[in-house]
């Protein structure tokens, strides 16, 4: 008897790891934006009292076939194998105000560092990244030559540049062994270049050449504001990226305004480093201001291990402080023409994580559809202003609030039919968060469970034991789960309060795909920076993707509406002059419609 209880026992415990097991995912095979980092807590608006976490100003590279981020105040840095999943490393030498706006560049067995500055510092090296191992490769920069006081409302004479280098970018071009550095951040002065001398560990070789500034008066995606529409503000150059594609060189820029949804980034092209540039007609290459992530500017260009092409950049969240961020992911190309391109289509829905060289960008959107928008949610309880409904309504800026921080407050999202689940993302809020910084209490803790009927429910995650920060927490489930209800168990956050901006549902009905909007039609206006696009609503779904582009085969940018915010858009992104084509695409909870035909926008 003592033998076969103990075999049941067995059997018993086993089933039970089989389950628990099952409720984990394997290794990650997607990703969702905005990508899920332990976004560090930020300390420099402390004595005003006002607590958040932000990332942004990314740069990955690629080291010793491991992929390594780093981004502005991110008190060290962060290590992945796929893109997916990130480790953080805290440096074992490092700024004590830490690093904003880095210059990042991994050449042959070094990766080289230098912070954004406005007085000499040293430039840093890591050779071992994995293990924090930081040293000095040059002790101290000489002073930038040519640098003077900041003149803020008038470009100063081009025998000067601002004390920096800030917002900084190396370049190193592997077919001359020649290096540069490319830099600004500034509404007064234009980007800059200076060559520099390996020889002297990187020192300043001769003297800054001025490059090219902004020109909204002609390009409508460089004037500042949301949507476009601050005519009060000169809007802001920065963010400088130099990428060499068959034999040219791609300088990229951050603009208008990193504080904004349409924070986007454009591209000179040039035959040599030192310029001159050019202005590519299709500007911008990175621009995604709809959607639950909002702004794709001020990131980098880089290849993964397969040979992809991706980029980086600094969506926007701005509730407790303007420069509030978090960091975007796209995949990237060139076309047969030598035109860089960024997809944000569907930039915040799950996308596949690289395992081989892929096709065509659109091949890496994993077709998982968004199921909770605007459905039906409840709560263990709220606070007045921060109701549950907040959680589905796609907008980072508004949030539920518990009434306390505690383990065992739920919420529940009522998808309305059962659907195939395979991923969701949990978006945390700072609200009155009281935190300046991260430390061993600053983790993210939580179950996700599913129902069909809302009473008997399965764990399909349990982050219990998660040691890190979440903020953006996605979960990719192990199989598509059926279900109708999604819930939320909260366990544990470090911050004063409980507070959820967004839980976002992925997976895919079973009807079918919705119809392609008619009557598309794409009118400019007398300023031809703007254009006016219509199209004929499709009954029940979730949102459209208009799609546009230089030509009916090159519609590489996409703006995402979702079908309660109208069937009207107007585009104030286009550049004076140049011709541009739209299609249209609507999307709901069982796929994509067929793209419409391509118009011109006249």
């Amino acid at each position: 008897m003592k033998l076969r209880a103990s075999v049941i026992a067995l059997v018993g415990m086993v089933a039970f790891v089989e389950v628990a097991a099952s409720a984990q995912a394997p290794r990650q095979r997607t990703y969702a934006n905005p990508i899920d980092i332990d976004y560090r807590y930020n300390f420099e608006q402390h004595n005003e009292g006002i607590s958040y976490r932000s990332g942004a100003d990314p740069v990955i590279v690629v080291q010793g076939g491991q992929y390594y981020l780093f981004e502005t105040i991110g008190d060290g840095y962060w290590q992945s194998a796929d893109l997916g999943t990130w480790r953080h490393i805290t440096a074992s030498r490092w700024p004590l105000t830490d690093v904003v706006a880095p210059a990042v560049l991994s050449v042959r067995d070094t990766i080289y560092l230098l912070p954004a500055t406005t007085r000499p510092l040293p430039i840093l090296m890591l050779t071992q990244p994995a293990t924090g191992h930081v040293e000095l490769y040059n002790r101290l920069l000489p002073w930038l030559p040519m640098a003077r006081d900041h003149e803020s409302l008038t470009l100063a004479k081009p025998d000067s540049v601002q004390p920096g280098p800030w917002d900084p970018q190396f370049f190193h071009d592997p077919d001359t062994e020649r290096w540069f550095l490319y830099w600004n951040s500034s509404n007064a002065y234009p980007l800059h270049v200076i060559e520099l001398d390996k020889s002297k560990r990187l020192a300043y070789k001769g003297t800054p050449r001025w490059l090219f500034g902004l020109d909204p008066a002609q390009h409508g995606w460089e004037r500042f504001g949301q949507d476009h529409r601050d005519t009060t503000i000169n809007p802001f150059i920065e963010g400088a990226w130099m990428t060499k594609h068959a034999g040219r060189y791609y300088l990229q820029y951050g603009a208008p305004g990193t504080e904004y949804n349409v924070y986007a980034t454009g591209v000179y092209v040039g035959d040599d480093p030192l310029g001159p540039f050019t202005y590519a007609p299709y500007n911008p290459v990175a621009y995604k201001p709809g959607g639950f992530v909002q702004g794709a500017g001020h990131g980098n260009t880089f290849q993964d291990v397969y040979g992809n092409w991706w980029n980086t950049g600094t969506p926007w969240i701005g509730v407790n402080w303007n420069f509030e961020r978090r960091i975007g992911l796209h995949p990237a190309g060139f076309d047969a023409d030598g035109q860089l391109y960024v997809d944000t289509r569907f930039g915040d829905f799950p996308q596949w994580l690289p395992t081989r060289a892929w096709g065509a960008t659109e091949e890496r959107f994993t077709g998982w559809m968004l199921l909770s928008y605007r459905k039906a949610a409840s709560a263990s309880s709220a606070r007045d202003s921060f109701p549950a409904s907040n959680v589905t309504d796609e907008n980072p800026r508004t949030f539920w609030v518990a009434k306390q921080n505690r383990p065992g407050e739920w919420l529940t999202i009522d998808l309305g039919r059962d659907y195939d689940i395979r991923a969701i993302q949990v978006n945390y809020a700072d609200y009155k968060s009281g935190l300046y910084g991260n430390d061993s209490t600053v983790v993210t803790r939580f179950r996700l469970q599913l129902s069909s009927d809302g009473r008997q429910w399965r764990t399909v995650a349990d982050l219990s034991r998660e040691r890190r920060d979440r903020p953006n927490a996605y979960v990719e489930l192990s199989r598509p789960t059926r279900a109708r209800f999604v819930r939320y168990e909260h366990l544990h956050v470090g911050a004063a309060n409980l507070a959820i901006s967004d839980i976002r549902v992925f997976g895919n009905g079973a009807g079918a795909r919705p119809a392609t909007p008619g009557g598309l039609t794409a009118r400019r206006d007398r300023d031809d920076r703007n254009a006016v696009i219509t199209w004929e609503p499709v009954p029940g779904v979730v949102g459209y993707n208009v799609r546009w582009g230089i030509s009916p085969s090159k519609l590489h940018q996409t703006y995402q509406r979702f079908a309660d915010q109208g069937s009207a858009l107007e585009l104030r992104a286009l550049t004076r002059g140049q011709a541009y084509w739209v299609a249209i695409e609507s999307f709901d909870e069982n796929g994509v419609s067929a793209l419409s035909s391509a118009f011109p926008i006249r």
